[in-house]
């Protein structure tokens, strides 16, 4: 990764100040229950940030630092719905009228990552290989 994600979740959740309004300190609160902590509480605290990030779609860095947190989240406990939400929260970003540069390339590379840890881009691959060997027209 060209980034560390662990900086730019905190370079984004003070960017989202302004965004969250009245949840501005109950975003604190729970940023810092989750980063200090591990197992149930930090994924308590992960869970509580999603569930305000819903609250807040319009909130672009907030749910930039939502990504963020979801790749520390997949280092901690590496499973598939980890990926799966990585993957969602990257693509709902991604469509959105999201304007920070730096963010949008972060995010793009990683929704590749989550992608790949799925297997999802070797599937692809291998999806045009098997469109390459399929006989075309006359053959």
């Amino acid at each position: 990764m060209q980034f560390d994600p662990a900086l730019a979740a905190q370079a984004a959740l003070q960017e989202a100040e302004i965004e969250l309004g009245s949840d501005w300190e109950t975003a604190v609160e729970l940023e810092h229950t989750f980063s200090s902590n591990a197992g149930a509480t930090a994924r308590k605290a992960y869970e509580a940030l999603l569930t305000l990030a819903q609250r807040h779609p319009e909130a672009h860095s907030f749910q930039a630092f939502c990504i963020y947190i979801t790749w520390q989240q997949v280092t901690e406990e590496t499973i598939a719905h980890h990926f799966q939400t990585g993957i969602r929260l990257c693509e709902t970003y991604l469509a959105s009228e999201a304007k920070n540069l730096r963010e949008i390339e972060q995010i793009t590379e990683l929704y590749g990552s989550f992608r790949s840890g799925l297997g999802m881009e070797e599937e692809d691959e291998i999806q045009v290989e098997f469109r390459r060997d399929i006989p075309k027209g006359g053959d």
